[in-house]
């Protein structure tokens, strides 16, 4: 009887043979699925594989990717980051990449320590299998147009948002990255899967489609892997939250001061507030979808806001209804 995704496994399957046969291969690991699925096939055609996982002592990610690296019999390595190293790895990050979002460095920080410390020059990543297998809980229990917008959304930040900030890292370090999940072989196959078979229903069924391709690979441990945000799991939030309170500052204003320490320049130096708000996150999606299509920040589009509050001297809400 043959596998419902049979096409799709075989193009996961193919992508990784091609890619890593017979070199030797470092995977930047979670102790998730997403990288553990592509550890486990690379091991098949792979010189060597060599598995690095970014956190702090006792992070989450870090115990899941220990274990994980045991069942599947690969060599580990614990990418340390702690409050005595994560400052300085940020602003040689926001040097060699020039970011400056907070939240972009929050989760990007992780494969900037592990191409630092990977020895091999080619570098597997399991980026992009919450976007296109719907591995975000954001996804769950929305309406369909909410549904199609966080989506699309979610798909947009990572090829204009966090692809270009990776490729950055990757060429700052002389590394190739391959990334299995966003060829456009496997993205071809994941497109004509019924898209009610990828949207979740509730939190165990996210990715539920990468799931079934590992059992049917025999790696069913892989499908019970219970995984947190990147930035969450190796402890990078608590980190720097930990940093900025030491220095009286919030989150984002700590980020910002380092940008400015690393950037010097007289815009960085002179926008040094910040601007905390909740807003739907249906609104902020499609707003920052066309903000992205004219090229424009958040940041720009507040300060903008701002200005015209003071020029008006009051919010005139039928110009933003």
């Amino acid at each position: 009887m043959s596998f419902r995704y049979d096409k799709l496994e075989n193009s996961i399957v193919t992508v990784i043979k091609d890619n890593v046969k017979g070199k030797d291969i470092g995977v930047a690991f979670s102790g998730g699925l997403d990288s553990g699925l592509v550890s486990a096939i690379a091991k098949e055609y792979a010189n060597s594989v060599t598995l690095y996982t970014c956190g702090s002592e006792n992070a989450y990610d870090v115990i899941m990717a220990k274990d994980l690296s045991e069942k599947l019999g690969l060599p580990w390595v614990h990418v340390q980051i702690s409050k005595e190293n994560i400052e300085d790895l940020i602003k040689e990050m926001i040097s060699a990449t020039g970011t400056t979002d907070p939240f972009t460095i929050s989760y990007e920080l992780q494969l900037f320590c592990v191409c630092k410390a990977s020895k091999e020059d080619c570098i597997l990543t399991g980026q992009g299998a919450d976007e296109y297998f719907m591995g975000c809980a954001k996804f769950i229990d929305q309406p369909d147009d909410d549904y199609e917008i966080l989506k699309n959304a979610a798909v947009e930040r990572l090829l204009d948002v966090s692809v270009p900030c990776e490729k950055k890292i990757a060429s700052h370090f002389n590394k190739d990255l391959v990334y299995v999940y966003i060829n456009e072989l496997v993205v071809s196959e994941i497109w004509n899967i019924d898209p009610d078979e990828l949207k979740p229903k509730d939190m165990d069924s996210r990715k539920s489609v990468l799931k079934e391709i590992a059992i049917d690979l025999r790696y069913p441990v892989l499908a019970e892997r219970k995984k947190k945000s990147s930035q969450y799991g190796s402890g990078t939030t608590d980190l720097i939250r930990g940093l900025a309170r030491k220095n009286g500052m919030k989150y984002n204003e700590y980020i910002e001061s380092l940008c400015e320490d690393v950037l010097h320049g007289v815009e960085s130096r002179r926008k040094t507030a910040a601007v905390y708000a909740r807003v739907d996150p249906i609104i902020k999606a499609e707003a920052e979808r066309i903000l992205q299509q004219q090229g424009s920040s958040p940041s720009e589009a507040v300060e903008k806001l701002y200005l015209k509050i003071i020029a008006d001297g009051r919010l005139n809400i039928s110009d933003h209804a």
